[in-house]
């Protein structure tokens, strides 16, 4: 365990670390440099757990003895900073008092999430980091097997996508589509049945839709939180399904609620 006082945020010892509130400087520096930032112990214990290599892990000098056995499982430099420094460098209160930059890992090819998988999640779209990553972790809680990301969906791997997650973005395979307009002619060639979850009044219910299709892979398909799936990947599917609404004005839920009951259904055992 290598420890470090940095006294200094403008240390570029903490670059990793700078204005992490700042999306745009932030996919610029992350991708740049093939990292990713983890925030608090549970979460930063997750991605060594899965084989992440660590950069560095910063602490507050407050919670230095707190998270001495953390510190002592990073094979890589642990910088200790005072509270005040700590957030004059990323831009917010680092309550846990832990935050670790790890190298990012070359994503699987879709083909290879897909081998041995049987019920998969497919977001067009989600341009929102918190929604993807309680996507995720509602995919991997329920046990669906993968998910594949359309082009401009939101990174899975950004700090805020991670937190909210609790780290299932690390254990649930994953990858991205590099073709939206054709991308999903890969499920079909796999076999998989492409249910579009939709609100639409006359899309099949989503538990009758998986009765129907009973022993074929399924893939689910998600939509960006305002408007939805494409009109391109709901014509694609094979079935349009929804979550059936009690009425009240409400004709559906959020993409994260909807996401969850259905990979509760998708993942559930036949009857």
């Amino acid at each position: 365990m290598d420890v470090i006082e940095v006294p200094d945020p403008a240390d570029p010892r903490l670059a990793d670390y700078v204005r992490l509130r700042d999306t745009n400087l932030r996919r610029s520096i992350e991708a740049e440099h093939g990292l990713f930032m983890a925030e608090g112990d549970k979460v930063i214990r997750r991605a060594l757990t899965a084989g992440f290599a660590p950069r560095s892990l910063l602490l507050t000098r407050r919670r230095l003895d707190a998270l001495a056995d953390l510190a002592a499982a990073v094979d890589a430099p642990v910088y200790v900073v005072d509270q005040a420094v700590a957030e004059s460098l990323t831009g917010f209160d680092v309550h846990r008092g832990a935050l670790a930059a790890f190298h990012r890992r070359p994503l699987p090819e879709p083909g290879a999430v897909l081998e041995r998988a049987r019920r998969v999640v497919v977001l067009e779209d989600v341009l929102d980091h918190t929604n993807v990553g309680a996507i995720l972790r509602s995919a991997a809680g329920l046990g669906v097997d993968a998910a594949l990301l359309a082009p401009r969906c939101a990174d899975p791997l950004y700090r805020r996508a991670i937190k909210v997650s609790m780290g299932a973005v690390f254990t649930l395979p994953y990858s991205r589509l590099t073709d939206w307009y054709g991308g999903l002619g890969l499920l079909r060639e796999r076999g998989f049945h492409l249910m579009a979850l939709t609100p639409a009044a006359d899309a099949v219910p989503l538990p009758a839709a998986l009765a129907a299709a009973a022993g074929r892979p399924a893939a689910l398909l998600l939509g960006s939180e305002g408007d939805g799936l494409s009109s391109r990947w709901l014509a694609q599917a094979d079935t349009p399904v929804r979550i059936p609404m009690a009425g009240r004005d409400v004709d559906s839920l959020n993409v994260t609620a909807a996401a969850a009951i259905a990979c509760y259904e998708l993942t559930r055992p036949a009857a």
